[in-house]
């Protein structure tokens, strides 16, 4: 009978800290800076891949895509191993700057970035590989430099695909759980996003917060969703044009 009070008394507790207005505000606030993160590092390099000619250029793609298919907790582990106190950039960060990544909202930032980095590389790549050279190398020969072609022509030929990748990064990454669970826990309005507050709802018991909480999710995706497929209609009769 006490541990069946005490037992209830801690998931009252529980459920207490859960709520879903910090779990969505944590979820935007974590899955906005990773894919602005993303968005600027995965542009560059999905350039790169694109025009770039360089030995081994397929392994380095082969290998920004690897999150795609590994399981999160994998990602997870890995992330533990380099960002942990004992790992080698995690000791070199809190030996210098007293830096822990560790159970922090960072934490969950870096997780959610190298879960969908590949969602923005590939569609960056492919939409540079789209844009004619040609067009590039005109405005070269009008004393264009490098940067200002890649401003002025490719990027914003090239810019209704790396949106449709950025929005689709964004979406994963606001439900991204195992590898935020592994690498920032689940601490109530520090660490607990959205998908980690359903897993414990359910775990509590509290199907009713669940159900919101889902519902919650799916709305947002199935809205990024609709985003996605309109732009692609538009960039069809863009080109059909």
């Amino acid at each position: 009978m006490l541990a069946n009070l005490f037992y209830g008394r801690g998931r009252n507790h529980i459920m207490e800290e859960l709520s879903v207005l910090p779990a969505l505000l944590l979820s935007l606030k974590v899955a906005g800076w990773a894919t602005l993160l993303n968005t600027v590092l995965g542009i560059g390099m999905g350039f790169l891949l694109a025009r770039g000619r360089f030995w081994g250029r397929e392994v380095l793609d082969t290998i920004l895509t690897l999150p795609m298919v590994l399981p999160p907790t994998v990602l997870g582990y890995y992330l533990l191993v380099l960002l942990g106190r004992k790992g080698v950039l995690g000791s070199w960060l809190q030996a210098q700057f007293g830096v822990n990544l560790i159970f922090t909202w960072q934490g969950a930032v870096i997780a959610a970035m190298v879960v969908t980095f590949p969602l923005v590389v590939k569609p960056a790549r492919t939409a540079f590989e789209q844009v004619n050279p040609q067009l590039e190398q005109a405005a070269r020969m009008l004393g264009l430099n490098e940067w200002a072609v890649f401003c002025r022509v490719s990027l914003p030929l090239a810019w209704r695909g790396i949106l449709a990748g950025v929005l689709l990064a964004f979406a994963r990454a606001l439900g991204e759980f195992g590898a935020t669970l592994m690498v920032a826990g689940s601490i109530p309005h520090q660490t607990q996003t959205l998908s980690i507050a359903v897993y414990e709802a359910v775990q509590a018991g509290q199907d009713d917060l669940a159900n919101q909480l889902v519902l919650l999710i799916s709305a947002v995706c199935i809205t990024i969703l609709l985003l996605v497929g309109r732009l692609g209609k538009t960039k069809g009769q863009a080109h059909a044009v």
